[in-house]
């Protein structure tokens, strides 16, 4: 069984700091490149930021330079670390995992976990 385990959300105000964790199991972790996807009420789901199995990091535009992505493979767990926090990355955040090639396309992963809330009030 493969499971992805998003954690460390939570209520934070605007501008302060937020690090997300997800650790996996059941899967070869080194083989998969991850990702942070996340969904606000009433919006699609959307590209956050991307790490591949080389350690090559990517972000969409209004995560870069506030966000980091990493990995630790020896503990099979991949972290966003979130800084000067905004109200609009007010979502629920998801770990994913993927194989095949891509960054960005929710369809290129194939393993999600279950979420984690992180709620910045303003």
């Amino acid at each position: 069984q493969v499971q992805l385990v998003e954690s460390g959300g939570g209520l934070v105000q605007a501008a302060d700091s937020l690090k997300l964790s997800c650790a996996t199991s059941g899967l070869t972790f080194s083989l998969y490149a991850m990702g942070w996807f996340r969904q606000a009420p009433g919006k699609e789901r959307e590209f956050v930021a991307a790490i591949s199995r080389d350690g090559i990091t990517y972000y969409t535009d209004s995560a870069k330079g506030r966000f980091a992505i990493s990995r630790d493979n020896a503990k099979n767990t991949v972290t966003l670390q979130m800084n000067s926090l905004k109200f609009e990355d007010t979502a629920v955040y998801y770990c994913a995992a993927r194989l095949t090639p891509g960054n960005i396309r929710a369809l290129d992963y194939k393993y999600w976990g279950q979420g984690t809330q992180v709620t910045v009030s303003s």
